[in-house]
């Protein structure tokens, strides 16, 4: 009968710890975040201008891709700068010898005519409004440059200029 009574006191004890082993308690909490302007830009790496014929300008087009968001009362830009050629005696951005036409699809707005680039403030290719949103796999658009084939540049296949792209968000 002592057996028993043990073995039943152990069963009532086994059967308050696992009645313990099952409660539930639950919580909740409020996730934030603060969405703010943004902008990113990815650019082609190098663009290659030719010419087609006899002091024709060189020419060529320089593609990116683009996310922004503007706030409500915000806006956005994107813009080049292009640092002269190098090394020197060959093309030159100087005197207005290289210009561009942009293709900037909605929700940005081109430049309505062609651009002079220039070497020492940044230029526009395109504006965004308030409340703008690319695409969420990013909009296209693209730069035609022209330079001109002036005959007192010197022979060489190695000038470069580099163009500094700029894309903002407010």
């Amino acid at each position: 009968m002592r057996n028993t009574l043990l073995i039943g006191s152990l069963l009532v004890l086994l059967l308050a710890c696992t009645a313990m082993a099952q409660s539930t308690a639950t919580g909740t909490t409020n996730l934030t975040v603060n969405v703010v302007p943004e902008a990113w830009l990815q650019v082609d790496a190098s663009t290659a201008l030719t010419n087609s014929g006899h002091f024709d300008p060189f020419i060529g087009t320089t593609n990116f891709t683009y996310k922004i968001r503007t706030g409500t009362a915000g806006s956005g830009t994107l813009q080049v700068q292009v640092a002269e050629f190098s090394p020197t005696g060959g093309p030159t951005v100087a005197g207005g010898n290289l210009t561009y036409t942009c293709t900037l699809p909605s929700p940005g707005t081109a430049c309505a005519t062609a651009q002079t680039a220039s070497t020492s403030t940044p230029t526009s290719v395109g504006t965004f409004g308030a409340a703008a949103h690319s695409a969420k796999a990013g909009s296209t658009g693209s730069v035609s440059w022209s330079l001109l084939d002036d005959p007192t540049y010197a022979i060489g296949n190695n000038y470069k200029a580099v163009v500094t792209w700029t894309l903002s968000a407010t």
